[in-house]
């Protein structure tokens, strides 16, 4: 019986011996994986960024709330838009054009796959086409939608289009983040509609979103199907914070290593930061131009004399220089030099306050004895300017503006609005004054006169009094479907300079993108196209 209780307890002690060992080697080896993925996560090259909204659907075919850089991410186009406006292969390694400049035929980049790892040929390519044109209201804007015939899928690695006539910019059109990007099938909703939504998101590009909460994160990780150059980081993670002053805070914590873009702080805010030798910061070339709309079609701004007047009436390099602090640069033509065919020498309209007044005179709106603003038939010279309420910039130009040109007898009335009304109103024609931004790379020039000649953008409204209109909108149809490079140059030319001449579209300043960075970035640079992310040539010091 001894013997019996005593193998007994010799047994029970081995099992739990064995019981003990086990458990001692699964936390020893629970231990051992742990410290390999945070040796992992720390020889991971990765960044943190910030953005003032949520990233959005991801949907590569719609607008609003999707994020341009965040779709730039996941989504890839036929052509790129490179330095100097050059068009480059991306996933079509080249193109040809019939002489007649309406058959565009692009020959696939082989052996691409999307991030699920299905196939990108030439079937995916007219479905995600025919997608968008399904829905040819939405994206009229993009001049390329309104001349598209048909769509071809020749061969397994061939596509072409079709146009209805002529038109140059159809390679532009195409490098822009949307709509013309490419979802993969398993995308796309069960009717093929993707107005409607999509499934997942699943593109080509060097990207892939990783994990995401609405209105807090996005982690995007390096796709492991992508065809072309592998980022030199592994990991973006971009949090989402709303307000710019907590951004900078974040910023300055360590929290964020990069702050990237137009606008995502405060120009005080950036000019602090870039004053700190622990920082890194960057000023892009012109994306853009900040402009003034004086609306022709109301019969006081109708007179060339008093658009000229009031173009020459503030002192415009002494405005931007003091409100921006010099981030951005005085603009004396409406578009910069760094577009394809906007390299012209213009005359600028020089700031004169004396040939302003004389002007206004010679218009016959003159002061009256011991008043203070000019009067033409019992009419007071007297302007609504519409800005956008939440931007300082704007609100301190409107100001200036307001106050300088109080001095010239011109009474000017400042309305502050939320963005949406304001676009509301520019759309209506319903303004006198309003501030306007042209669209930046790859759209410019080509769809700025394109708005120029189109009505429905507000833009051709404001111009629809000066004399030459007409002629001005044959000449822009002229340069958009001309096949001659000389000729195009030549039409470029006397568009802007009449732009110019009539003082409809008055330029204020370019405006510049602004990055700030920690240390650890050894790398960064600018993209060409304005909407397109900054990742895929940013380099950083190994962890």
């Amino acid at each position: 019986m001894f013997n019996i209780h005593r193998r007994s307890a010799v047994l029970i002690g081995a099992f739990l011996l064995l019981v003990a060992l086990t458990a001692c080697s699964g936390k020893e080896e629970s231990k051992a994986t742990a410290e390999s993925s945070a040796q992992d996560q720390a020889s991971a090259k990765t960044i943190t960024i910030s953005w003032p909204r949520d990233i959005g659907t991801m949907n590569p075919h719609t607008y609003n709330p999707s994020q341009l850089f965040a779709q730039s991410m996941l989504y890839e186009p036929l052509v790129s838009y490179g330095k100097n406006g050059k068009l480059e292969p991306a996933l079509a390694e080249s193109w040809d054009i019939s002489e007649d400049g309406k058959s565009y035929t692009f020959h696939l980049r082989p052996n691409v796959k999307f991030s699920d790892g299905s196939d990108f040929n030439a079937e995916i390519v007219k479905k995600n086409f025919d997608a968008v044109l399904k829905h040819r209201d939405t994206h009229d804007w993009l001049g390329v939608v309104g001349v598209i015939d048909q769509t071809e899928a020749v061969d397994e690695h061939t596509f072409r289009l079709t146009l209805t006539e002529p038109y140059y910019p159809v390679l532009q059109d195409l490098s822009v983040v949307r709509p013309f990007r490419f979802l993969g099938e398993a995308g796309f909703p069960d009717n093929g509609d993707t107005a409607e939504g999509v499934k997942q998101a699943v593109g080509t590009g060097p990207w892939l979103l990783a994990e995401y909460k609405q209105d807090e994160y996005a982690v995007f990780k390096r796709n492991p199907n992508y065809w072309g150059n592998a980022p030199a980081i592994d990991q973006v993670t971009v949090k989402i914070i709303p307000d710019a002053e907590t951004r900078v805070a974040a910023f300055e914590k360590g929290e964020l290593d990069l702050i990237y873009g137009e606008g995502v702080i405060s120009l005080d805010a950036f000019q602090e930061l870039q004053a700190n030798d622990e920082y890194t910061s960057k000023l892009s070339d012109p994306v853009g131009t900040r402009s003034l709309l004086l609306n022709s079609s109301n019969p006081k701004l109708a007179d060339i004399r008093v658009r000229t007047a009031l173009h020459q009436g503030f002192n415009k390099r002494a405005m931007v220089e003091g409100i921006t602090s010099g981030l951005e640069e005085p603009a004396d033509t409406i578009l910069s030099k760094n577009y394809p065919y906007t390299d012209v020498d213009l005359k600028p309209v020089e700031y004169n306050v004396e040939q302003s007044q004389a002007l206004l005179d010679e218009a016959g709106w003159l002061l009256p004895a011991g008043k203070t603003v000019r009067e033409k038939d019992g009419q007071k010279l007297e302007f609504e300017l519409i800005y956008e309420k939440t931007d300082p910039i704007q609100k301190a130009m409107a100001e200036t503006i307001q106050a300088e040109w109080s001095q010239l007898g011109v009474q000017v009335n400042l309305t502050g609005l939320e963005l949406t009304v304001q676009i509301k109103r520019l759309k209506a024609n319903d303004f006198d004054l309003y501030f306007w931004y042209n669209y930046g790379a790859p759209y410019d020039p080509h769809s700025f006169v394109n708005v120029v000649s189109s009505p429905g953008f507000g833009v051709s409204e404001t111009l629809s009094a000066i004399p030459m209109k007409q002629e001005l909108d044959k000449s822009i149809h002229e340069v958009l479907s001309s096949t001659d490079e000389n000729k195009r140059r030549e039409l470029y030319r006397s568009i802007l300079e009449t732009l110019q001449e009539q003082s409809a579209i008055v330029p204020i300043s370019y405006i510049k993108k602004t990055a700030v960075y920690q240390k650890k970035i050894t790398k960064f640079e600018f993209p060409a196209n304005r909407d397109e992310n900054p990742f895929a040539g940013l380099e950083t010091q190994t962890p």
